[in-house]
């Protein structure tokens, strides 16, 4: 009886916490992208499926940055990011985290998905709304000179 057993390996790129984040840049200083996202999102989801099943796009991020996934409507825990508290602010049946307003540009209208990448020292260097495409992200990603 022959057996083929297939080749394929699929990972998936290694997401950080706000809590880790000092720690890690600590011992590894990176660049660092974080993404704030729903679970209500449907652009979110897909951008996400189809992220993760770009292999190379998988392997740059895991290897030359720290990546935090942010659900910006349901995470409830205090977060200190660039030496400030931020808080959950709860409003009704829903709310919305203190950081992930301070992250966006228009505070009045948060647009989900968002995308933004701090170089090593957490200064700015993208910030990009809307759905961000794995060949566009892997051209941004490109442009740091770690890569």
């Amino acid at each position: 009886m022959l057996f083929l057993v297939s080749g394929f390996y699929h990972s998936q790129i290694k997401t950080d916490t706000f809590s880790d984040f000092e720690k890690l840049q600590k011992e590894n200083k990176k660049p660092i992208i974080i993404h704030l996202y729903t679970d209500w999102c449907s652009v979110c989801k897909i951008e996400s499926f189809k992220l993760n099943k770009d292999q190379e796009l998988v392997e740059m991020i895991n290897e030359n940055f720290h990546f935090i996934n942010f659900e910006a409507e349901k995470t409830k825990g205090k977060i200190n990011f660039q030496g400030k508290e931020f808080n959950y602010l709860p409003n009704g049946n829903s709310g919305i985290h203190e950081l992930a307003l301070a992250l966006f540009k228009n505070k009045n209208q948060p647009v989900y998905p968002l995308w933004i990448i701090l170089d090593e020292n957490q200064k700015l260097v993208y910030y990009h709304e809307g759905e961000f495409k794995a060949e566009k992200m892997k051209e941004k990603l490109l442009g740091f000179s770690s890569l």
